[in-house]
C-alpha cells in the first residue's frame, strides 16, 4: 500500500539510535511517551536504526497504522 501523501500535515524525523526491533506499539509508544505526540495523527514519523541504511516508517492512514520497513 502507498501513502497519500496529499493527507500528511507534517513529517517527524525521530533522532537517535530507535531499535527497529520494535513493530507498531513500540514505536507508537515511543511518539507519545517521549515526544508527547499524538500517533494518530495525519503525521508521518521516521526512525532510524543503528546503521545508517535503515529505517521504519509510521502512519496512521484513519483505519490503522501502516509500517514500512
Amino acid at each position: 500500500m502507498i501513502i497519500d501523501t496529499s493527507k500528511i500535515e507534517q513529517i517527524y524525523l525521530v533522532c537517535g539510535k530507535t531499535d527497529l526491533r520494535k513493530g507498531i506499539d513500540g514505536l507508537a509508544g515511543i511518539v507519545q511517551e517521549q515526544y508527547d505526540l499524538d500517533p494518530y495523527s495525519q503525521a508521518l514519523y521516521l526512525f532510524c536504526g543503528t546503521r545508517k541504511d535503515r529505517f521504519k516508517a509510521l502512519y496512521w492512514d484513519g483505519d490503522g497504522f501502516l509500517l514500512y520497513i
